[in-house]
């Protein structure tokens, strides 16, 4: 994917992702299918934790990110490919780590979380309007799961993560 179609996507994405929570009831909201499960509202939270760092990361200037993180030492991988490698991932048990689990997420906030998404993904796509494609495939990023990415591929998670959470919540509400 091309740097303006990344955008589109991350549009897209969270766009349906608010747009299916907002719809959402009280109940629904708040349900989970099992004690250690998140509920629907605990899934958009963690979204919002995992974009927020994202924002961070890409105000930082590319010598900070190199010096710290490092650089690339290989191509990208395409979407598809970054998508079962985190599949992957999660089927060997791999789960969010603990910066990024959410607490109890009350129904009062699901019109703020969801706001609060749409103004994060708002600006991560603002802030990757100024990155060449060469930037997308040099910088790289440190994903708790996944490892170091390249900038590209971890907007490719994000896209995917985004339908995930979303899938799930409607795999949950379905089974329920």
């Amino acid at each position: 994917m091309t740097r303006e179609e990344i955008i589109g996507q991350l549009q897209d994405s969270y766009k349906s992702f608010t747009a299916f929570v907002s719809s959402l009831t009280e109940k629904q909201f708040l349900f989970s299918p099992a004690p250690d499960k998140w509920t629907s509202g605990q899934q958009a939270k963690h979204l919002l934790m995992s974009i927020k760092p994202l924002n961070m990361a890409l105000s930082l200037p590319d010598w900070f990110l190199k010096i710290y993180v490092g650089k690339a030492n290989r191509p990208s991988k395409t979407y598809e490919e970054l998508v079962e490698k985190y599949k992957y991932k999660l089927s060997q048990g791999g789960t969010a780590s603990s910066p990024y689990i959410p607490k109890e997420v009350p129904v009062e906030s699901q019109r703020i979380i969801t706001r609060q998404i749409r103004t994060n993904v708002d600006k991560l796509c603002k802030k990757l309007e100024r990155y060449s494609e060469e930037r997308l495939d040099t910088l790289i990023l440190p994903h708790p799961l996944l490892g170091k990415v390249t900038l590209r591929e971890m907007m490719y998670f994000t896209i995917h993560h985004a339908r995930h959470h979303q899938n799930s919540i409607e795999q949950n509400l379905h089974n329920k």
